[in-house]
């Protein structure tokens, strides 16, 4: 793609019912490139990280150019180029007293209009649909955006949260005759496996997030065999979102993610953030999430996974600090 249709001074954001009608590779570029403009100018931590490294955002003509920022800069900095006060704030979880990500974002029905268009795309329309949330280290804080989505689906189609009332969850399930997800954090969906075992009919299992330091982390290979015989499901799938994000990707078996047609996941070279991978080679996570319209659409995180040739991506864990290198020139 070349340059010179759109510059930093004239690109405005598009909407978000552009963004969600991306069906080519040609529309994401174009919209990235957009995007990638108006939030150099108007993102400061983004404008500030560009001049820090040297990037001249009118010298960026292609997307392979765009540089990725730091997602630890959403703990330290107020990641943000809405033209109002944002409408909502999400918040990470603070795990090992670290301190939590703030997203901060201009509208909710950006958000919403997201995560229904994602959830359609994978599962159908979430009004015929019944979720049951077993999440209760979310429930139990304020500002999860994963609360809010499964909140949001839960009032359009059926089902209900639960936090560790396992008897009536499980009878509020064999009572519901409705095609249903069970969506849960790992060491919650263990619980309940391990001290229950039901035979789930007609359900989906899901799993989002790890053990949060509750129960010792397993191969997720082994984990995923011991749900399944224990609920007699076929495969386990699972959600990969986070705070910092407005869009989520989706496994339906053997940890293989796919994204949405508005997000894409690039590998780069732990060694070194500005080189990037090709398929099958493991490395950090980088994603790009065009539906982050008021914050920043282009995010280094600090998963390690490897992108596929077919698309799909794996997530293998986290990064150790000592394997990270350079790009964390803002964080304080």
């Amino acid at each position: 793609m070349s340059g010179g249709v759109f510059s930093s001074e004239s690109a405005s954001l598009p909407s978000i019912d552009e963004i969600l009608e991306i069906v080519s590779p040609t529309q994401f570029n174009a919209l990235m490139m957009r995007i990638f403009y108006y939030q150099s100018k108007h993102c400061k931590p983004y404008r500030d990280y560009l001049q820090l490294i040297g990037v001249d955002p009118s010298r960026i003509h292609s997307p392979e150019q765009i540089p990725f920022l730091p997602i630890e800069l959403f703990k330290s900095h107020r990641v943000y180029c809405g033209n109002t006060e944002p409408e909502i704030v999400f918040t990470s979880s603070n795990t090992g007293g670290m301190s939590a990500s703030c997203h901060y974002m201009a509208s909710k029905e950006v958000y919403e209009k997201s995560f229904r268009s994602a959830f359609t795309l994978f599962y159908g329309a979430p009004e015929k649909v019944s979720i049951y949330g077993l999440l209760p280290n979310y429930l139990q804080r304020e500002g999860s955006s994963l609360i809010y989505m499964v909140d949001h689906l839960i009032r359009s189609g059926g089902g209900g949260f639960y936090l560790d009332d396992y008897p009536r969850l499980i009878q509020d399930m064999e009572q519901d005759p409705r095609p249903k997800i069970l969506l849960g954090v790992s060491y919650a969906l263990w619980d309940l496996a391990e001290q229950y075992a039901p035979k789930l009919q007609n359900t989906i299992v899901m799993e989002t997030g790890g053990m949060k330091g509750h129960r010792e982390e397993l191969p997720k290979e082994e984990f995923h065999a011991l749900l399944q015989k224990a609920f007699g499901v076929e495969t386990i799938h699972s959600e990969y979102g986070m705070a910092e994000l407005t869009s989520q990707a989706y496994s339906t078996g053997k940890g293989l993610f796919f994204a949405p047609p508005w997000m894409r996941i690039i590998v780069r070279d732990l060694n070194d953030p500005f080189d990037y991978l090709p398929p099958e080679h493991r490395g950090g996570i980088n994603i790009i999430d065009l539906a982050n319209l008021s914050s920043c659409a282009f995010i280094q995180t600090q998963d390690v996974g490897v992108v596929r040739s077919d698309g799909g991506f794996s997530i293998l864990g986290r990064a150790d600090r000592s394997e990270i290198r350079g790009c964390n020139l803002l964080v304080q």
